[in-house]
């Protein structure tokens, strides 16, 4: 089977998730309300699949989509200054090919990079529950399966993705060394045939901060590219 359409076949399929109630009714509401400034936009409103080629060698874990970004635009950290800072330092290490992300149509691509999450639908305050984590976890241990034979380096952007994603891993096929590591910025863990990286989440309360600069940012995904073995900048 091509990797390539099993990937978006499942993307396809996730679009059309309606497992968790709570997110689904938040999800669509904000599609209709929208904010002021996006009134002349049809939002997304649905799952966000994940961006980036099939036989990625580097993913990026976010946490889930923004209301007004990735719910409004349809593609991961896509209209929102998360995604300003994140978009600008793959592209300043060489792994995407414009350093901004505005539409799904904007003709930004990534280079041996794709970027998911374990939580695919916009949340209320930017905080899935557990239950809603744990629910949508199939999805990510699908793409995991898919991404598994080029897949050589994992991001984790933040506390809670890095929750989520130890468990999708180890059910993926990957042995998680227990007890399970705990994140930090900078933490490296060893996998089969993989290196799971933490880093801070590209929020705005790290990134206005100075929790997390955009030099710490380009200096994990470097590491992490090297590391899977993708050419960097």
């Amino acid at each position: 089977m091509d990797d390539s359409s099993a990937l978006a076949r499942l993307d396809r399929r996730l679009t059309g998730c309606r497992a968790c109630p709570r997110l689904v009714e938040w999800r669509e509401e904000v599609a209709r309300t929208k904010r002021a400034a996006f009134a002349d936009w049809t939002y997304w409103g649905r799952p966000v699949p994940g961006f980036g080629p099939a036989d990625a060698r580097l993913l990026i874990i976010g946490l889930a989509p923004a209301a007004h970004g990735g719910n409004r635009t349809g593609r991961m950290f896509t209209g929102d200054r998360s995604g300003d800072v994140l978009y600008q330092a793959l592209y300043d290490v060489g792994l995407a090919n414009r350093p901004t992300s505005v539409s799904a149509d904007d003709g930004l691509e990534l280079r041996g990079v794709r970027i998911t999450a374990p939580v695919h639908c916009a949340p209320p305050a930017n905080k899935p529950t557990p239950g809603e984590r744990d629910t949508c976890r199939s999805w990510l241990v699908q793409e995991l399966h898919l991404l598994r034979p080029t897949v050589r380096a994992a991001v984790v952007l933040g506390a809670f993705g890095w929750q989520a994603a130890l468990p999708a891993f180890a059910e993926a096929g990957w042995t998680v060394p227990r007890p399970r590591p705990a994140f930090a910025h900078g933490a490296r863990v060893a996998l089969d045939g993989l290196d799971l990286f933490g880093c801070f989440h590209v929020s705005q309360r790290n990134t206005f901060t100075g929790r997390l600069t955009p030099e710490m940012l380009r200096e994990v995904l470097r590491t992490a590219a090297v590391t899977a073995g993708l050419p960097v900048s």
